[in-house]
């Protein structure tokens, strides 16, 4: 069995040629989510890692990290790959970044 290289898909809608790339994918119910892609399906079924999800209210964001996430393909409106961070941040600024503490952690 061959498998094709991204090289071999430049011209399909193939989600190959993201793997191990920063994304962002748009979701049906409208949240936004960026992640490193490690793993997908002939469903659009995506595997993102250190994923958080972006809320945006005005010219602010927040992000709110998820971790490991995985997200069912009929739920995809959008993927596209985050190639600068520099353009984003020209048009938002950022108002918080929620982190979870754990409890052993602290005190």
């Amino acid at each position: 069995m061959s498998w094709a290289s991204p090289e071999d898909v430049h011209l399909s809608t193939s989600l190959a040629s993201y793997l191990d790339k920063k994304l962002l994918v748009l979701l049906r119910d409208g949240r936004k989510l960026l992640g490193l892609l490690r793993s997908f399906d002939q469903f659009a079924n995506a595997v993102l890692e250190g994923a958080c999800e972006r809320v945006i209210v005005g010219d602010l964001y927040c992000d709110i990290p998820l971790g490991l996430y995985i997200i069912r393909g009929e739920n995809v409106v959008l993927i596209g790959e985050l190639v600068c961070a520099f353009y984003f941040e020209n048009f938002y600024r950022p108002f918080c970044v929620l982190a979870y503490v754990r409890s052993d952690l602290v005190g």
